[in-house]
């Protein structure tokens, strides 16, 4: 063998223990990061578990939570997720998709932007669903199984607003709205004056409208407006802004222009009469009634079973 190649064999003898050095001390890393902390029923809680959990609870909340906080929600969502596998629960990605999105929503994101503002975070937005799917999931099994303790009375709805609300007679009642839809449209990419404009003619249409009957055929009569179908909307489906603007407004008038996004829109408001369906107030009062009794029956149920798991701390 010449010196060359003696040369040469040393080293790629020297790369090859350089390469194999550097995949054990990642491979120790990535055990390291992959610690099992705790078993529950034979599945790991690792610490990169509680890693990403402490990532998404600080950008969620804006506040710390402690490592046994975050251990004790580990150990609760992979009870909830077992005793989803034994109820064999087809909980769809469509499902999981969309509450993804709600969460979005509610944040004023889209889910893409949803799942940027994660990873800025350092946490997968896989991380996130498994979460939403065993909450989707133990929501269905807790309303089965508790099905009877979910029924809730009207009297009991009643009861509450008398003691919150002293019997205000309002609120057992609820309105259900008449109206017609008036659009000012804005076509193609119309300057912020054409808006404007639109405004002016609404508000001019606004000032002498007088009664659907005779309002409405004027407003289709105008140029560039349309009248679309009546629409009927019950107090209990609005939230209470939009409330506030409906009864505010005489029957006959119109609502205050509104921009949106395919022009300037006011309401005709033909009708508004009391009715049997259900009020906003009473609404409210059975959501939290639900709610509350939702949550009692959850923490009981995973008691049970925290009980009788097997929950080993590494």
């Amino acid at each position: 063998m010449s010196m060359t190649q003696s040369k040469s064999t040393s080293a790629a003898r020297w790369c090859g223990l350089a390469v194999a050095a550097v995949i054990a001390v990642a491979t120790a890393g990535a055990a390291s990061a992959q610690q099992v902390l705790v078993m529950v029923n034979g599945d790991p809680v690792t610490s990169y578990d509680v890693e990403q959990r402490s990532k998404f609870l600080r950008l969620s909340t804006q506040k710390n939570h402690s490592r046994q906080e975050v251990i004790e929600e580990l150990i609760n969502e992979k009870l909830k997720i077992q005793i989803v596998k034994r109820y064999k629960l087809d909980i769809t990605e469509k499902d999981v998709d969309n509450a993804f999105a709600d969460m979005g929503r509610r944040m004023r994101m889209s889910p893409a932007q949803l799942t940027q503002v994660l990873a800025q975070q350092g946490v997968d937005a896989n991380t996130l669903k498994e979460r939403l799917r065993a909450d989707i999931s133990w929501q269905q099994i807790v309303r089965g199984k508790f099905q009877s303790s979910f029924q809730i009375r009207e009297k009991d709805i009643n009861d509450a607003l008398e003691k919150s609300n002293k019997g205000d007679e309002k609120d057992l009642t609820g309105t259900e709205y008449t109206l017609r839809p008036i659009l000012f449209v804005v076509t193609g990419r119309s300057q912020a004056g054409r808006v404007e404009a639109r405004k002016r003619e609404a508000e001019a249409l606004r000032a002498r409208f007088n009664g659907c009957a005779e309002g409405l055929p004027f407003a289709r009569a105008l140029r560039g407006v349309v009248v679309r179908e009546q629409i009927k909307k019950s107090s209990g489906d609005l939230p209470a802004p939009l409330r506030k603007i409906l009864d505010d407004t005489p029957v006959g008038k119109l609502t205050a222009p509104e921009v949106t996004a395919n022009g300037v829109e006011v309401f005709a408001l033909c009708n508004r009469n009391e009715t049997t369906i259900e009020s906003a107030a009473k609404r409210q009062v059975r959501e939290r009634i639900f709610a509350e009794r939702f949550e009692r029956q959850s923490k009981r149920f995973l008691q049970e079973l925290r009980r009788s798991a097997m929950i080993e701390v590494k």
